[in-house]
């Protein structure tokens, strides 16, 4: 897995916030739906935790370049009412819905 910064939304974030729009006649111009930026490795590091079992790889910190990666505001969707899913949450929910359509299988 490259480790380059990358950002995250979980979809039904993203299918809220396009309700949350719809509704809102105040709603103009663009949103971020973003819900975080983060490397590669993190979201590698939570997949290991939720699923210790598993072989995951271990991610690696020395394609960041010692600098956080950048940040993209998301205060305007906030305030149109999006509520981000956590990406630990949104890891999880997608696995196991992977699973749950075989298009993955391991028992824990």
């Amino acid at each position: 897995m490259p480790g380059g910064a990358f950002l995250y939304v979980d979809v039904r974030d993203v299918a809220d916030a396009h309700i949350l729009a719809f509704e809102n006649p105040s709603a103009t111009d663009r949103y971020c739906v973003v819900a975080k930026t983060l490397y590669a490795f993190e979201a590698l590091d939570i997949l290991r935790h939720l699923y210790p079992t598993l072989n995951i790889p271990e991610g690696s910190e020395e394609n960041t370049s010692g600098t956080p990666p950048y940040q993209v505001s998301n205060e305007k969707a906030k305030s149109l009412g999006v509520s981000f899913i956590p990406l630990q949450q949104s890891l999880k929910d997608t696995v196991e819905s992977f699973k749950e359509r075989n298009l993955i299988s391991f028992t824990l």
